[in-house]
């Protein structure tokens, strides 16, 4: 691992200090470290979404330690944990399910621990700002080649999200939204599975064509192809799929061969 990098995840948004203050405490712990936003504006508190997120870009990432924090329950029993991945990384944030898809896009986990050692930890730590004060100087620990088994004792029964909606359908599947990009692209919890070998495919009743780019379709029209993340997912050439469909992330659409 090139202990040098870290990835940063939140649903902090851009209009408070929030993110420059974990920056600055990574940056006097672990001065040489190179640190790379993913993103910020996860919607607040939305896991699910902060999990999909993380776990489709850790494989472009470099490796490294994987800081995230969408943490509604900070403050509470909700435990602090850091995982170590297959692939030789880390991974640090709250134990309520938005680590684990990333850790197995990293080939699983090999090892997490409960976060304990208060000696890793800000000298003063905030009820409610754990991702500045425990989160950031385990990082930054871990960047700095620290050992895990150092930052606490071991997790075992480490929360999952609840596995999305999908179910087979007699000419298709109904499966749940997993994400909506800015675009108003719609990300579904299924992979091709022989669906795009058709022309013509309906989205919740919609006709849709199979294509493999937004421009496939004619102007305002429906398009199914698969992501770059290898997800099912639909749009419109030229607008938004969630408009048009009136769906958002978490919502069933089905995909259905045309009667």
């Amino acid at each position: 691992m090139d202990p040098a990098w870290i990835s940063f995840t939140t649903d902090y948004g851009l209009d408070d200090g929030f993110v420059a203050a974990c920056h600055g405490m990574i940056a006097r712990l672990a001065p040489s470290a190179r640190v790379i936003d993913v993103t910020h504006l996860v919607p607040p508190g939305d896991v699910t979404r902060g999990a999909h997120v993380l776990a489709q870009t850790v494989p472009s990432l470099p490796r490294g330690v994987h800081l995230a924090v969408v943490d509604p329950g900070v403050g509470t029993a909700r435990r602090p944990i850091a995982i170590e991945a297959v692939d030789g990384g880390f991974l640090v944030g709250p134990d309520n399910g938005l680590l684990i898809p990333a850790a197995e896009a990293l080939g699983g986990i090999r090892h997490a621990v409960h976060l304990t050692n208060t000696a890793w930890f800000a000298p003063q730590v905030s009820r409610t700002f754990h991702g500045r004060d425990v989160f950031a100087p385990v990082a930054a620990r871990l960047a700095s080649g620290a050992g895990l088994p150092a930052a606490g004792s071991e997790a075992a029964a480490l929360v999952r999200l609840a596995p999305p909606h999908l179910l087979a359908l007699p000419d298709g599947v109904s499966a749940e939204v997993l994400t909506v990009d800015r675009f108003g692209n719609l990300q579904l919890a299924c992979v091709d599975g022989g669906l795009l070998d058709h022309r013509l495919l309906e989205i919740n009743g919609r006709p849709a064509v199979v294509g493999g780019t937004f421009g496939d379709a004619a102007p305002g029209g429906l398009v199914v192809f698969t992501d770059s993340a290898g997800h099912l997912a639909v749009a419109v050439n030229g607008g938004s799929a969630a408009d048009v469909l009136q769906v958002r992330a978490g919502d069933h659409v089905t995909v259905t061969h045309p009667s």
